[in-house]
């Protein structure tokens, strides 16, 4: 990541110095994109390094989320540049000035191979964290913008024609908003927390379904802290049984969100029959207001006696029956 940002740093300087000598608004749009890299690249590192903080008691959840917000921000900017690009495209196009091609190309192909080391540099472990894909976009965003200038170096070269650059920083543009736009929609859905696209809650019911023991699933919530970390909350009715059995099945559940989800984080509340409300989703409309609970059919009573841990059991209910409560056994028996 610093060496990406230091060869983008160094690159925007002199990318911007030969835009002003070509008069190429090609070579000005890729360097000003440059730049925002610089912003964007130094924004995922500070995430990164926050990311890797342990949670605490102001954030229980640590900071995750960070890399998040700073994938919002790197895809908003590249929105406004695009937009910018456009407009000042437009405005050219009404008055090409004469471009000298020799610089736009020479200039063009050395931030080709720049965009390219730097891109490489950041693609490790995009898969997985929305920060980094976010800055890999940027920088891929760079790739097809240097490109874009070879190519209208090349045309206005052999034609003549000047409009070509602001031509070819019409369609940079338009990919860059493109880009924004995916990055954008992820970001959004992770932070309203939304399900992860490619899980089904269908096949998931069924698969949890499945353990023996398991009766039904209420109060089902998943949602993501980040790209690839994901969590899970649900309730789970099984038969009245010893607290061993109970563990059994709940080793069984995390070990199918883990295999087939990618669910690493689970709290999984076991219940025995009697508590089983008709909503697989919790309602949470109302939720917070005097009086009001956010998931019929749980009204929560004094704990019941007995000689078991503190909060292994509680009453369900008007009668009384036990009900198990275990959260966050290890993944693995």
């Amino acid at each position: 990541m610093a060496l990406s940002i230091g060869l983008t740093l160094v690159f925007v300087g002199v990318e911007a110095w030969a835009g002003l000598k070509a008069d190429s608004l090609a070579l000005l749009t890729d360097a000003g994109h440059n730049l925002t890299d610089v912003m964007a690249l130094a924004l995922s590192w500070y995430a990164m390094r926050l990311a890797a903080l342990p949670a605490n008691s102001s954030n229980t959840f640590g900071y995750h989320r960070v890399g998040i917000l700073v994938a919002l921000i790197n895809s908003t900017t590249l929105a406004l540049i695009a937009l910018g690009v456009m407009y000042e495209a437009y405005e050219r196009y009404r008055a090409p000035p004469e471009v000298q091609a020799d610089i736009l190309i020479a200039v063009g192909a050395a931030a080709l191979v720049v965009n390219l080391i730097t891109a490489w540099l950041v693609s490790h472990g995009r898969e997985h964290d929305l920060n980094l894909h976010s800055a890999f976009l940027h920088l891929m965003g760079d790739v097809f913008s240097t490109l874009g200038a070879v190519f209208a170096g090349v045309g206005i070269w052999l034609t003549g024609l000047n409009w070509l650059d602001p031509f070819a920083s019409v369609l940079i543009g338009l990919l860059i908003l493109w880009n924004a736009w995916l990055i954008l929609k992820e970001t959004l859905e992770i932070l309203l927390e939304s399900v992860p696209r490619d899980i089904d809650m269908s096949l998931m019911v069924r698969d949890l379904l499945s353990v023996p023991g398991v009766r039904s699933i209420h109060d089902l919530h998943v949602w993501s802290l980040s790209k690839s970390l994901r969590m899970l909350s649900a309730h789970v009715v099984t038969d009245d049984q010893r607290i061993g059995d109970a563990a059994r099945i709940l080793c069984e559940l995390k070990a199918v969100l883990d295999d087939r989800y990618g669910i690493v984080h689970s709290t999984l509340q076991l219940e025995c029959v009697g508590c089983d409300p008709d909503h697989l989703y919790c309602n949470l409309a109302g939720a917070g207001l005097p009086g009001a609970h956010a998931c019929p059919g749980h009204a929560h009573h004094a704990p019941h006696p007995g000689t078991e841990p503190a909060g292994a059991f509680e009453t369900a209910g008007e009668s009384g029956t036990p009900r198990l409560r275990a959260e966050e056994s290890p993944l693995r028996p």
